[in-house]
C-alpha cells in the first residue's frame, strides 16, 4: 500500500440552482456505504442570488454536520440550454466555495464517468443508476429523488476512483 489511508467520509455534490443534491459516503472497511442524502430547493420566486447563498449555507450546514474529508462534484453536461448550463456553473461554484472554506479537497466528475463507475455503462439511465448504486451501498430503499440519488453516486465514483488509484499506486511501488 501507498501508505495513504482513503478519505472516511466523502460528501457528493449534483449541483443545481433549483435543486442541489447532495450525499455522504462513509468508507468502513474500504466498503461504503451511505449515511445521508437530500436535496436544497431554494425558494423558486427568489432571486439567483439569494437561492445560491442558501445553496451556499445548506451545504455549509451538511459540511460541519457530517464532516466529510473530501467534495466529489459533478461537472456540468453542456448541451443545446446554454442558460440551464450557466445556472448549474453558478451552483457548482458556490458549492465549491462552501468545501473550499471549509478545507476540503474538490474532486470534480463528468456524468459519464459517474454513470460507468456505478452502473458499469457511461449511457445508463438514472433509473438504472440508482438502483445500482442501492444495490452497492447496500441501502434498503434507493433515494427517492434523483438528484439525491445522483450526489450520492458522485461520491460513490469518488470512492471507486480513490481505490483504483490506491491500487495502482501500491502495485507500482
Amino acid at each position: 500500500m501507498s501508505g495513504t489511508a482513503p478519505p472516511a467520509v466523502i460528501l457528493g455534490v449534483d449541483p443545481g440552482t433549483r435543486s442541489t443534491g447532495w450525499g455522504v459516503i462513509a468508507l468502513d472497511r474500504d466498503e461504503p456505504r451511505a449515511l445521508a442524502c437530500d436535496v436544497i430547493v431554494p425558494k423558486a420566486r427568489l432571486p439567483l442570488e439569494q437561492r445560491l447563498e442558501h445553496i451556499f449555507s445548506e451545504l455549509g450546514d451538511v459540511i460541519a454536520r457530517f464532516q466529510p474529508t473530501v467534495m466529489a462534484i459533478e461537472e456540468p453536461f453542456v448541451g443545446t440550454n446554454v442558460r440551464s448550463a450557466m445556472a448549474v456553473g453558478e451552483a457548482r461554484t458556490v458549492a465549491m466555495l462552501a468545501a473550499t472554506l471549509a478545507g476540503l479537497p474538490v474532486h470534480h466528475y463528468a456524468p459519464a464517468r459517474i454513470k460507468a463507475s456505478v452502473a458499469g455503462h457511461g449511457q445508463g439511465e438514472k433509473a438504472q443508476v440508482r438502483e445500482m448504486l442501492r444495490l452497492q451501498l447496500g441501502m434498503e430503499e434507493a433515494p427517492a429523488d434523483l438528484n439525491a440519488s445522483d450526489a450520492l453516486a458522485v461520491a460513490l465514483c469518488h470512492a471507486i476512483q480513490h481505490r483504483a488509484d490506491e491500487l495502482i499506486a501500491s502495485a507500482g511501488s
